[in-house]
């Protein structure tokens, strides 16, 4: 067990920074020992103090940069370093995605034994006002002696005080400070932990769309101040009484909450959404991740192609504008329904949906039966094991699979072409999440011909 930082006199030191670790702190060997400096950069000269020694490594904190990186940003959060959310603001958008691209690649090296035939140019968009989705933490502190609503702090379980986030989108930025006036005056003011914002596209601008995670239900008074708030700033809230699908509106004078949804305008969908369903964050990232994907999977109109994890149809209906037919498998039953919803509401005939739980083998057998020409999958952090394994029964000549953990797509990549006749044809990074140290990636598989 490491000492905690009370326990030892924080001494400054002066040293280089040789690397940057995957979580955007830099890296120092000093006295024989690893140190993770936390707001250093490689190639920068930084005077900086250890704050927590453990039997491996230390941890530490910068304290002056005397030779800034090149590379180095302005952070443009005003809480940087304090705020969980983002690690790699100090860092410019261009020099994150290259130490992504780095990530996967060591993932592909170490734990796949694995390297494309080539690297695709990464997807990298704009750092500012992208997520459209989060989950708020609300807490009244006691010894501040009023309400915060944030994100955790950086290696804490406190919630981060704050006005206002520059990553999340307009007008969700500007809501936090409302949003604590709002709910400090609330007789449940310590019965509501958690905000979770959804956003959507509307002809004219954005539906905001929010659930409250209630523990106790609010009283008359609350709920009067509740439906004033969605009134004055054009919002839709959502209480969360027990379970995620236990929701119940908030009334407002504008009537019944609209519908949400995001278009896909390349593909002439609207996806329709319910509050608490899984949508990727970053509108215009996921807009070029399925362009990207398509193309690579290189959809022919005889084709029958099998979307695993296919959510709400959020690469489904576009592929069916192009394949003969798509079949999308889904472990939610509810995310199943929406995708049928949604195939129908965009006239869209060529495509069936199954609820089926990919993690257990036993369920596999239907889709065995079937030919399929093409596959593409988006699993989450779990990846997609079982599938990996039975890659080669299914035969498609091209997979093309969407990973939000480098470690496990690597693992799944080093089955498939180690035993199951495919070789990584391509692969990338898409920075689906910038200033953070989450890695998108994507990556082709082509199988191998078959030999007499």
């Amino acid at each position: 067990m490491g000492r905690k930082a009370s326990k030892f006199p924080r001494q400054p030191e002066t040293t280089g920074i040789r690397a940057l670790t995957h979580d955007g702190r830099g890296i120092v060997d000093a006295d024989g020992k690893t140190v993770f400096v936390d707001g250093a950069l490689p190639g920068e000269t930084v005077c900086w103090e250890r704050v927590r020694r453990k039997r491996n490594y230390d941890e530490a904190r910068a304290l002056d940069v005397i030779t800034p990186s090149e590379q180095r940003a302005e952070p443009i959060c005003e809480v940087f370093g304090q705020c969980g959310g983002c690690v790699m603001q100090h860092l410019n958008i261009d020099a994150q995605v290259i130490e992504k691209k780095k990530v996967l690649y060591d993932c592909f090296e170490r734990t796949g034994g694995v390297n494309p035939t080539r690297w695709l140019p990464p997807l990298a968009g704009n750092g500012a006002h992208y997520r459209r989705r989060a989950r708020l933490g609300v807490r009244y502190v006691d010894g501040k002696q009023r309400v915060l609503i944030g994100f955790r702090e950086r290696y804490k379980p406190y919630i981060t005080d704050m006005q206002r986030c520059p990553v999340l989108v307009e007008p969700v930025s500007d809501l936090i400070e409302p949003l604590i006036a709002l709910v400090s005056q609330l007789s449940i003011v310590r019965r509501l932990p958690q905000i979770e914002v959804s956003v959507g596209d509307l002809p004219d601008g954005k539906l905001v769309s929010m659930i409250l995670r209630v523990l106790d239900p609010p009283s008359d008074a609350d709920a009067a101040l509740l439906s004033a708030f969605c009134d004055e700033h054009d919002v839709w809230f959502w209480l969360q009484h027990g379970g995620p699908d236990d929701l119940e509106p908030v009334p407002r004078a504008a009537g019944e909450p609209p519908a949400l949804y995001y278009r896909l305008p390349a593909y002439d969908l609207n996806m329709n959404f319910a509050a608490n369903d899984f949508i990727q964050v970053n509108a215009e990232i996921n807009e070029r991740m399925i362009e990207q994907a398509i193309a690579l999977l290189d959809v022919r109109a005889t084709d029958r192609v099998l979307d695993l994890y296919s959510g709400i149809g959020n690469f489904t209906l576009p592929i069916a504008r192009t394949a003969a037919h798509v079949h999308g498998v889904e472990g939610s039953a509810a995310l199943t329904q929406r995708a049928l919803a949604n195939a129908a509401s965009n006239g869209i005939d060529n495509v069936s949906f199954a609820t089926v739980d990919l993690s257990d083998e036993s369920g596999w057998a239907p889709l065995l039966a079937q030919s399929w020409d093409l596959v593409l999958l988006d699993p989450a952090r779990a990846g997609a094991e079982v599938f990996a394994a039975l890659a080669a029964r299914i035969g498609a000549r091209r997979i093309v699979y969407v990973s939000c953990n480098p470690g496990t797509l690597s693992r799944d990549a080093g089955e498939l072409v180690a035993s199951q006749g495919y070789t990584l044809e391509a692969a990338g990074v898409m920075n689906m999440f910038p200033h953070t140290a989450h890695v998108e990636s994507i990556a082709c598989f082509d199988r191998l011909a078959v030999q007499d």
